[in-house]
């Protein structure tokens, strides 16, 4: 009933005050169709491990050298223009219903390309942060994009257990020293498992990889990443 309560005042909302897409400013939609095709696919070539756009599809200089450990991270679109706007909107204004557009863009990629995965798991915020923000947006495209391809979501295996500085500013090596045994991996929660992290946008990959070591202490058999978006 409860649920069914929400749906109504969702549709009586929209119907008083119709959405608007974050991207173009058009009645409808919350990101629209033509905003959604304007954004800008990551295609081949690309690192084959970090993801990283590359003039070959070998290993980018950065992962010959350190190589990130991770199976591999994947990402739909560049971090730029109105998916930009978008993943902003969706992190910082509480505009939850745009997990719902932007896991679809996730889940087309997923048609096409599909990685190894027996279960998905978002990218955690620390509990400081998540009481701020109210939300994960990790996890809302997380559960929008499972019940698109039909894979189960773990939200109560991978935690943050240290309260990291920004990324923002950081480079490759600070990132990745920042992040470093900042998770923790419930023991034998994914025992067996391949597991697909899910995220909103990846930078140099180093929070992936800090996730995924956790999760390969944790009894993952394989840890691939797939983010909707790949900053430049």
């Amino acid at each position: 009933m409860q649920e069914w309560l929400a749906e109504v005042g969702h549709v009586l909302l929209d119907l008083l005050y119709p959405p608007r897409c974050v991207g173009c400013g058009r009645p409808g939609e919350m990101f629209c169709a033509e905003c959604c095709a304007s954004a800008t696919l990551v295609l081949p070539p690309f690192c084959s491990l970090c993801g990283e756009p590359t003039a070959g599809s070998a290993l980018c200089p950065r992962c010959q050298t350190h190589p990130l450990q991770i199976d591999g991270i994947r990402s739909v679109v560049l971090f730029d223009g109105v998916l930009r706007e978008a993943i902003h909107h969706l992190k910082y204004s509480s505009t939850r219903d745009l997990a719902q557009p932007l896991a679809a863009m996730m889940s087309r990629f997923w048609q096409k390309t599909p990685l190894p995965a027996d279960v998905l798991v978002p990218v955690p915020l620390h509990p400081h942060r998540q009481r701020e923000r109210g939300y994960n947006q990790a996890a809302l495209l997380a559960q929008a994009f499972g019940k698109m391809v039909g894979i189960p979501v773990l939200t109560d295996v991978l935690f943050r257990c240290r309260n990291t500085v920004s990324q923002t500013t950081l480079n490759a090596q600070e990132r990745r020293a920042n992040v470093a045994d900042a998770f923790t991996c419930v023991p034998g929660s994914v025992q067996g498992k391949r597991v697909l992290l899910i995220d909103d946008v990846c930078t140099t990959g180093a929070t992936l990889e800090a996730c995924s070591i956790a999760l390969r202490t944790g009894g993952a058999i394989s840890v691939w990443a797939l983010t909707l978006a790949r900053a430049k």
